[in-house]
């Protein structure tokens, strides 16, 4: 009797369907989570990306509420799944530091996380890889990619990231980010890592559509 009471009161909502669980998400929706990832994470690591699932479906809606909707306890979810076929992967032997592609203050101020750094935290507990959140500054506010040309993403992100703490030239660095699209970010990013001579091993991302966005 007891443990039945003890279930009912660590239920919850599932943050996509409002059905009752007692984990993440409900059994339902971490079936078509599932299904979302890919069966070969390096399938893009010629590019140097390394991508979880295709950004689509279940795993799309996931990072939308994770983002949008108050739920950082995904972040942690997907940083777990990504941090573990990271090292099923074996992609590089030696230790990494992890840098979460970084927010804005004022934006991660309003949102009240970066859900990067909650993924590369989950990520690194999995890995066991130096965690560095403060490795790189965004320090300038950009509008929304979202709709915006390549050209145009570019122009936008150009002096956006700074080098912050923590950043050395011991270790390569592996980029963290919830989804990979035209790739502006990540090589904005990389190119202020590049200027204090560190070494970028790549980016892990949570998301990536399967085809390439139109240029």
């Amino acid at each position: 009797m007891l443990d039945g009471v003890l279930s009912l009161i660590l239920q919850k909502s599932c943050p996509l369907c409002d059905r009752s669980t007692s984990t993440y998400l409900c059994a339902s929706c971490r079936k078509r989570l599932d299904r979302d990832q890919f069966s070969d994470p390096t399938q893009f690591w010629k590019q140097r990306i390394f991508a979880w699932g295709n950004y689509t479906d279940t795993l799309k809606r996931t990072i939308a509420a994770l983002k949008y909707e108050r739920h950082p306890e995904l972040g942690r979810l997907l940083g777990e799944e990504l941090g573990r076929s990271w090292l099923k992967a074996r992609l590089h032997p030696g230790k990494l530091t992890v840098i979460p592609i970084p927010m804005h203050l004022e934006k991660q101020q309003q949102r009240g996380y970066n859900q990067a750094e909650l993924i590369s935290r989950a990520f690194c507990q999995i890995t066991g890889d130096a965690h560095q959140p403060k490795g790189l500054q965004r320090i300038r506010a950009t509008e929304a990619l979202f709709g915006l040309s390549p050209q145009a993403r570019e122009q936008t992100l150009t002096q956006a990231f700074a080098i912050g703490k923590g950043a050395t030239q011991n270790r390569p660095v592996l980029l963290i980010d919830d989804i990979y699209t035209t790739g502006a970010t990540a090589r904005a990013a990389i190119q202020v890592l590049h200027r204090h001579q560190i070494r970028v091993l790549g980016i892990a991302v949570v998301a990536k559509p399967s085809f390439e966005p139109r240029s």
